[in-house]
């Protein structure tokens, strides 16, 4: 999901990205190619109006934040006004009641209804540790009831058999009695979906909603339908008076604007996001995460979240500190930072998030895309001896076949290495004499064509 909409809105940033301050002049180009990026991603025009009227008013004659540069500002700028088409902050599901919290899911035949309601069952269930029955009185799909008993076995939620023969409202009465008798803390219900909005369904819904009174109704929408979810959502809403969105099938190729309009055009919050098939797939939806993924911050941060965890600061404070007493990057040290990087997910880990917001270039990285990279220098590293880390210059036929032989490599595979190895070195090398800066701009070149391959 929005994997076009990021690409596209990534390059028409690199046109502003250097502008010494932000003009109506020079922003025009990059408002235009924002604009197309929204279109093509099939966000509703009275959004996309709003939006760019906002991203103007604010970019234009505003003070630049003294810590960002121009360009910065203006993605900053991007980001906040996605943030507030999507809802400001993220709407938490109401559990606050007299048990059993009632919670209905509405929704049109093939939206994925009965199974978001499982994932929903099972997300309750481990945030909050609640009792929790679920029931379907769906009795005209084929299997609906089955489908649903067979998703609360997989999850261990109790579950209410009803039956085909009985009504709706009659389900719905006699599962409200048993999770009050049973002292559950919460019900889920499931309804019955259509192909086509109708009276009768929007009648029989009503009728369930009426005698439920459930703290929450949540419409479960196809985010692949585009405009016509929006549509949709409108004509539940105005009936029904939703409390909330699931959006399912997000992890789709549709064009993903449906999650930039609903809330701003029904007025009411999206609060999951269906993200797989999986009995797991269910997030929180929180526009901030939402703004970050759209605008491909969203791998990086999480890629930070990984290193702060995982990685032995301790490791990395002694390398920052040898390198800036002019101490020489050996292989020793080479080593302990591809175990820190196999720590946190290995090297494809890695070209994942930074491929993603184009970081690096695919040229740059078709390169290092093999598995077992990290695993082959670890294993060539390891068949040196002592010296002959600390003095890679001293490696020489004798002791590259020894090497090769040992870690089951070749000898071109030992070539690539201490090749590689010594560009790696002299950027770190740069560090103490051209500073940070000077090498991240560089740093493409750490990870040179055929690097091991």
């Amino acid at each position: 999901m929005f994997k076009n909409l990021r690409q596209r809105l990534a390059n028409s940033f690199k046109k502003i990205i250097n502008k010494g301050r932000l003009t109506e002049e020079n922003i025009k180009d990059t408002i235009r190619e924002v604009r197309k990026a929204l279109l093509e991603a099939d966000v509703t025009l009275s959004v996309i109006k709003q939006f760019i009227q906002n991203v103007k008013d604010q970019s234009i004659g505003n003070e630049i934040n003294t810590s960002l540069t121009p360009g910065q500002e203006f993605i900053k700028i991007v980001r906040n006004q996605l943030i507030f088409i999507m809802g400001k902050k993220n709407n938490l599901l109401n559990l606050s009641t007299k048990p059993p919290a009632i919670i209905l899911l509405i929704g049109l035949q093939g939206s994925g209804k009965t199974t978001s309601l499982a994932k929903l069952g099972k997300w309750i269930k481990e945030k909050y540790k609640k009792k929790i029955l679920i029931v379907s009185t769906d009795i005209y799909r084929a299997a609906a009831i089955k489908q649903l008993q067979i998703l609360s076995q997989q999850i261990e939620i109790d579950f209410f058999q009803s039956k085909t023969n009985q009504k709706p409202i009659e389900i719905t009465k006699q599962a409200m009695q048993y999770a009050r008798l049973k002292l559950y803390d919460v019900l889920l219900i499931d309804t019955a979906g259509r192909l086509h909005i109708n009276k009768n369904m929007m009648n029989e819904i009503y009728e369930i909603k009426t005698l439920s009174k459930p703290i929450e109704t949540l419409l479960v929408v196809d985010s692949m339908m585009g405009q016509d979810a929006i549509n949709m959502a409108k004509i539940f809403n105005n009936e029904l008076l939703i409390s909330g969105i699931i959006l399912t099938k997000t992890d789709g190729d549709s064009r993903s604007g449906v999650a930039l309009s609903m809330r701003y055009i029904t007025g009411k919050p999206i609060k999951f996001i269906g993200t797989g098939e999986k009995i797991t797939s269910l997030e929180e939806f929180h526009p901030e995460k939402m703004a970050d993924r759209i605008l491909g911050m969203n791998d990086m941060i999480s890629l930070i979240e990984d290193i702060e965890e995982k990685v032995n600061q301790s490791d990395i404070q002694k390398l920052t500190k040898k390198i800036k007493q002019g101490h020489d990057f050996n292989l020793n040290d080479f080593l302990i930072q591809i175990k820190q990087m196999q720590k946190i997910g290995g090297l494809n880990y890695f070209i994942d998030k930074l491929s993603i917001n184009n970081q690096l270039s695919n040229n740059t990285l078709s390169c290092v895309t093999n598995e077992n990279t990290l695993t082959k220098i670890e294993a060539i590293i390891s068949s040196m001896t002592p010296k002959e880390r600390k003095q890679p210059t001293i490696i020489k036929g004798s002791r590259k076949r020894r090497i090769a032989l040992g870690s089951g490599t070749k000898i071109q595979d030992v070539n690539k290495l201490l090749k590689n190895f010594d560009d790696i070195r002299r950027i770190m090398k740069k560090i103490k004499t051209s500073g940070i800066s000077k090498v991240m701009r560089g740093i493409k070149n750490m990870l040179p064509k055929n690097f091991l391959k």
